[in-house]
């Protein structure tokens, strides 16, 4: 019997997902707006919109891997996501080249459940607080991999050497060759660090009582309906848009 079927729904992780897809959505729909109806909203591209979206994909990536461990079927959970994944990214290659998404969230996520099945149990081996303060220590060194840095945000630590930056399988890891683009792009460096964060706060969280119950009694029932949807809402929100928006300027 996994944990969700021994301690009961932990109803309130549902509300906060259903709460940041509606964030996710509604930035979605801004980008929409700014990038290709051309509104004017200066503070989109700047600090505000980067703090925004930055917090959409921390929160679904820090649950993602808090919950690995609630749900059954790990191996087939994986391939669900993995497979929305692919969907995502022959759609837009087809539809919308010039913004294209490879190796967006849902790739990254499936990817890293998958990964997590033969290491699951190495890892518990691990002291959870131990492992928090771990994983979070490897995201803040490694969370500038992209753009050839260690650091964080603005702190640079070195330079990652130039030879690591080639191949499709590095682009993947985290080091983008060169002309690479993506609408989208969520690497297994750093952001395998990151999971690894909620995989451990799991540990931390679920040692206390109090913190199981209070997930467990409190929700709110329309942001509940949303998080257990996450995937088709997903799916499907961004030719909603598209399609709300058009008809509204057209």
């Amino acid at each position: 019997m996994n944990e969700r079927e021994r301690k009961g729904r932990l109803h309130l992780l549902d509300a906060f997902r259903g709460l940041t897809l509606l964030s996710m959505i509604a930035y979605h729909g801004m980008f929409d707006l700014v990038e290709i109806y051309r509104v004017p909203v200066l503070w989109f591209f700047q600090t505000p919109g980067h703090v925004w979206q930055q917090s959409i994909c921390w929160t679904f990536i820090l649950l993602s891997g808090f919950c690995w461990r609630l749900g059954k079927a790990p191996l087939k959970r994986g391939l669900v996501i993995s497979g929305g994944g692919l969907l995502i990214t022959v759609v837009t290659h087809v539809f919308m080249p010039s913004e294209r998404i490879l190796f967006g969230i849902l790739t990254f996520t499936g990817a890293a459940m998958l990964i997590l099945i033969p290491l699951s149990k190495g890892l518990d081996r691990i002291p959870a607080f131990a492992g928090l303060l771990g994983s979070g220590l490897l995201f803040f060194l490694t969370r500038n991999v992209n753009q050839g840095y260690f650091g964080f945000e603005s702190l640079v630590l070195g330079r990652v050497p130039a030879g690591f930056y080639q191949g499709f399988f590095m682009t993947a890891l985290g080091f983008p060759e060169t002309g690479f683009f993506s609408g989208d792009y969520f690497s297994f460096f750093p952001w395998i660090f990151l999971y690894l964060c909620g995989y451990f706060l799991y540990g931390v969280l679920m040692d206390s009582q109090t913190a199981g119950q209070f997930l467990r009694r409190h929700t709110i029932s329309v942001l509940e309906w949303i998080g257990r949807h996450s995937l088709l809402i997903y799916l499907l929100h961004q030719p909603v848009l598209m399609l709300v928006l058009e008809c509204i300027f057209s």
